[in-house]
């Protein structure tokens, strides 16, 4: 038997958080100050991805966000508002607590991911 499982870890990390509905995210599309990141994989990326959205796959999402790193995405800003996203809002959650655990204050994420997006009409690129 496991010691904690993915619930555990998804309602530790919804407790310190911030989500946005797909209203509030869609308010905030176009804006100078927020940049939108997809911690997909490469492979549902390339299906399609809400427009101008940054790529920073969960698996390296500290190594994109950290400035002394090699691998460093500079969309990754933490002096801007980042929302996260992915599918549903699993993975999502999961990469806002550790960008916030590495000081990106204003990181949150969208309730439902790129699927909720998706049906509110949310403008894509592919």
């Amino acid at each position: 038997m496991i010691s904690k499982g993915f619930k555990q870890f998804l309602a530790e990390a919804n407790a310190v958080i911030e989500t946005i509905s797909v209203v509030e995210a869609k308010e905030m599309f176009g804006r100078e100050d927020v940049v939108f990141v997809d911690v997909r994989e490469g492979e549902e990326w390339s299906r399609g991805r809400i427009a101008g959205a940054a790529h920073a796959p969960r698996g390296f999402l500290e190594f994109l966000a950290d400035p002394e790193s090699p691998m460093h995405n500079a969309a990754l800003d933490p002096d801007k508002r980042l929302v996260l996203y992915c599918a549903t809002g699993g993975r999502s959650t999961l990469a806002t607590r550790t960008l916030r655990e590495m000081g990106f204050e204003r990181a949150c994420h969208i309730a439902g991911g790129f699927n909720a997006w998706l049906e509110a009409d949310g403008p894509i690129e592919r």
